[in-house]
């Protein structure tokens, strides 16, 4: 795996604080029943990080004395820890919305045949990974039969009223590019969606997230293996859009890691760089509890250009 974050250390991206925390974001993980070639995380199958029941009680304590709003979930697979369950009832038991960033086929995995059900009695948003309608480059970029088996699964959540009209189950694609391109402008590419899931396999849902793959762990890494990394930084700078410095993600986020260590988003925490917090170079969740983090410097590096490029980039898709 080459290392990306020694080419990008050296940035000039513009300086940004924090405004008001709205959405705290947990990585539950790193252990995934896929390995996809877009992953910034470099989850897979042989991964053993998992959040630890002392540090989701942390987590929890973090989110009633903030106030927090939104609870992001993620991994890896973040259903396959063995306290996903409890976390999403204690949370919505507080008032806390719940997101879980579903790749869709852990809903086949042996132990989760009532998966889907657990998330619709709990009123649980799902940010479902399908990064295209088009069976080829879904197995192309996550593995062979990982199209059929998301199909099977957003039908499942429809069933259940997921991505229904005037249901209050949310259900979200997130499309990401096959290779070193910005993705297509998202409004559009959405209504492509509908048409074609809808018309092939009689699939709804709410929205698209349309999201830059960022040139960092195993994607970064095969940009380098190819000879790719430079011109796709190049591509991200040129790209560059000032008006999406107010809309980042890191500005009303915190990121998780399965350690309880806080960053200031995830694609950070992957890269190792913390958050920094009254001079500590790396500051554990329980550190924070009752802290604010308002105007509080955000760490920055090359990568940042990779949610101002374009229409923007973020967890919650395009920025404009």
């Amino acid at each position: 795996m080459h290392a990306t974050l020694p080419l990008m250390r050296d940035s000039d991206f513009p300086a940004i604080r924090r405004q008001q925390l709205e959405t705290l974001q947990v990585n539950l993980g790193y252990k995934c029943n896929q390995s996809c070639l877009h992953c910034h995380v470099n989850a897979g199958p042989t991964r053993t990080e998992t959040m630890a029941r002392e540090t989701i009680d942390d987590v929890l304590a973090f989110a009633r004395a903030a106030g927090i709003a939104k609870l992001d979930l993620t991994g890896g697979a973040p259903e396959l820890n063995a306290h996903f369950r409890d976390l999403v009832r204690m949370a919505r038991a507080l008032g806390i919305h719940v997101m879980d960033r579903c790749n869709l086929t852990v809903l086949e995995q042996p132990g989760q045949s009532d998966l889907a059900q657990f998330l619709a009695g709990e009123r649980v948003e799902v940010v479902a990974s399908m990064p295209c309608y088009l069976e080829d480059n879904v197995d192309r970029q996550r593995g062979k039969g990982v199209f059929d088996a998301s199909v099977r699964a957003l039908q499942t959540l429809n069933h259940l009223g997921y991505g229904q009209p005037d249901s209050e189950l949310k259900l979200t694609l997130v499309y990401n590019p096959q290779g070193a391109v910005l993705p297509p402008a998202q409004q559009a590419l959405e209504v492509d969606y509908r048409r074609h899931l809808g018309e092939r396999f009689g699939i709804s849902f709410n929205h698209l997230y349309v999201i830059t793959n960022m040139p960092i762990q195993r994607f970064g890494s095969m940009l380098i293996s190819k000879g790719q990394f430079d011109d796709y930084m190049d591509l991200l700078k040129n790209a560059y859009e000032p008006a999406n410095l107010e809309g980042v993600m890191c500005r009303s986020i915190v990121s998780v890691d399965w350690r309880g260590y806080v960053y200031d988003c995830d694609f950070n925490q992957m890269l190792g760089l913390p958050l920094v917090h009254k001079g500590r170079s790396r500051t554990h969740i329980r550190d924070l509890i009752g802290a604010d983090l308002t105007g509080n410097p955000i760490t920055v590096a090359d990568h940042c250009y990779g949610c101002t490029a374009g229409q923007g980039s973020s967890c919650g898709g395009a920025l404009g």
